[in-house]
């Protein structure tokens, strides 16, 4: 029997900005080098595979012991760092499959794609480039876009981003986030183009927030779900945005939720072959990932470092996930 014929009711998409996954090597081709042994971090192998662990913790424990199908995952280095985290952790025996690219970022991290091949049967995939007309100097990471057969149901289309940071200011750095978001806009459009009820996830840190022009202009994710549209988006992170108290990352204490979940409107109909529902988009917020936010109010993601002192900590954004249905 093909091992893509094995299936589920449903299963988890899930994705997780991990904050600096970094090996211990040099990398001569980016900017790596507080991330060596010798560098201002002190990065050694125990702390590598101290974070790696961590990282492991979270997939399963989202999972609940059955750890999701597909995993889109910004801020790692490379290609190595995916295949220790599914090879030299116990997540070995899931046998995770990675889609990953080297990027242009001259910090040198990357998103990356990782599937359980008995779950998931990719049929494409492709790494969208994006190249700044007017500021052609300027590197970030590519999207991951890859089309597959979900648990042997119908095809799904799905993206992993990881937008430029506010870094210099929101408003000096939103023209870059509107270009992205008319890249990712212009694929997702020839999609709809060959096919009105294609089924789309798009995942990843926008580096904005759902009422931000990018997204709520550019990409027109909607955040009104009153009528559905099969060939338009939906936010389906936009109604945890008016949740005070909730969010996917933390800043001078306000929460916020840049780490967002859109999908097409046809995968919001329930008598669809895969399906979703408003109700099933989560910010995956266990107390194992929190500690107090001193100085403020209420809790923090715990990070690996604070400023430059190891803490042996997680990532300063929490993972957000998203439930699939399946309708034979």
């Amino acid at each position: 029997m093909s091992i893509y014929a094995q299936t589920q009711e449903s299963y988890k998409v899930l994705f997780y900005n991990v904050e600096n996954l970094f090996d211990t090597y040099d990398d001569s081709l980016t900017n790596d080098e507080e991330f060596l042994p010798e560098g201002e971090r002190f990065w050694n192998n125990h702390k590598y595979y101290s974070k790696l662990n961590n990282v492991y913790k979270v997939i399963m424990a989202v999972g609940e012991w059955n750890p999701p199908a597909i995993i889109g995952l910004c801020e790692i280095e490379n290609w190595k760092v995916l295949h220790d985290l599914v090879n030299n952790t116990p997540l070995v025996k899931y046998e995770y499959q990675i889609i990953h690219k080297e990027s242009p970022d001259r910090r040198g991290i990357d998103v990356g794609f990782l599937y359980r091949q008995e779950l998931f049967k990719p049929l494409d995939e492709e790494f969208l480039a994006i190249n700044f007309p007017n500021n052609p100097e300027s590197k970030t990471r590519d999207i991951i876009y890859v089309k597959g057969i979900a648990n042997n149901t119908d095809t799904l289309h799905l993206f992993v981003n990881h937008w430029p940071s506010r870094w210099g200011g929101q408003l000096e750095s939103e023209d870059k986030r509107i270009f992205v978001a008319s890249v990712l806009k212009s694929k997702i459009d020839s999609i709809f183009d060959s096919n009105p009820s294609s089924n789309i996830i798009v995942t990843g840190d926008f580096n904005d927030y759902p009422d931000n022009k990018s997204i709520n202009e550019v990409l027109n994710a909607k955040q009104n779900f009153y009528t559905l549209d099969k060939n338009a988006l939906y936010n389906l992170s936009s109604d945890l945005a008016k949740t005070k108290d909730i969010g996917s990352h933390k800043y001078q204490g306000e929460w916020g939720i840049l780490d967002q979940i859109i999908v097409s409107g046809n995968l919001l109909l329930s008598n669809n072959k895969i399906s979703t529902s408003f109700n099933d988009a989560y910010i995956f917020s266990a107390d194992f990932l929190l500690e107090p936010d001193e100085g403020n109010f209420g809790f923090k993601p715990k990070r690996t470092f604070i400023g430059y002192k190891y803490n042996g900590g997680f990532s300063d954004h929490l993972p957000t996930y998203l439930i699939l249905n399946f309708n034979k």
